[in-house]
């Protein structure tokens, strides 16, 4: 709460300070990737001490899986209101993927990946971001779930399991530098075969 003179509060401060350096982060992986994030470099960015991230921040490892966190819940807030503009019927579905797609690609395809080619030989990296990545994806999940309409629960886990693994797969493939074109045509094969399967 700020206070009636307008002054931030010490929760207000620390928070901003938090997700400025969280923003950093994100902006260090893309930008320069994982071995050249450097904890000076994040904290420059962020415009914060060395001494105020390790208030915030044990190591990081914790800093980089709360990055991962930070903006897929800032994605998922930027979605609300085209989850509320889903159109009924079949086309529910087609949308939803859409909606997934837009989600695993882009600013957290690229972060993410950053990560998890770094945590295949940092058990540290590894321990920190699979309860977080876990509990994301359960949480989207549940998400999709609501808007499922009278699909069967098993029906829309494997639709949404199914389309989180396609879409990270083509998110590499655009980081590769893969063919949108082919990448669109993908995407649109499994709309077609998602609406015919799941929705019938």
């Amino acid at each position: 709460m700020t206070t009636a003179r307008g002054h931030r509060t010490q929760a207000e401060r620390r928070e901003q300070t938090r997700t400025a350096l969280l923003d950093a982060t994100i902006d260090c992986l893309v930008e320069r990737g994982y071995p050249r994030t450097s904890m000076q470099e994040i904290c420059a960015r962020a415009g914060v001490s060395k001494g105020a991230f390790q208030h915030h921040f044990a190591a990081k490892t914790e800093l980089m899986a709360a990055a991962v966190e930070h903006l897929t819940n800032r994605l998922k807030e930027q979605r609300e209101p085209e989850i509320g503009r889903l159109p009924e019927g079949p086309e529910r579905i087609a949308a939803a993927v859409d909606l997934l797609w837009d989600s695993y690609s882009g600013t957290l395809a690229t972060a993410a990946m950053e990560l998890w080619i770094a945590a295949r030989t940092d058990p540290e990296l590894r321990a920190a971001m699979r309860p977080v990545d876990r509990a994301l994806g359960r949480s989207t999940l549940e998400q999709i779930a609501t808007l499922s309409g009278n699909l069967p629960r098993e029906k829309v886990e494997t639709l949404y399991w199914l389309t989180v693994n396609l879409t990270r797969g083509l998110a590499l493939d655009a980081e590769l530098g893969g063919d949108p074109h082919r990448r669109k045509q993908l995407l649109d094969e499994w709309k077609r075969i998602a609406v015919a399967h799941f929705a019938s």
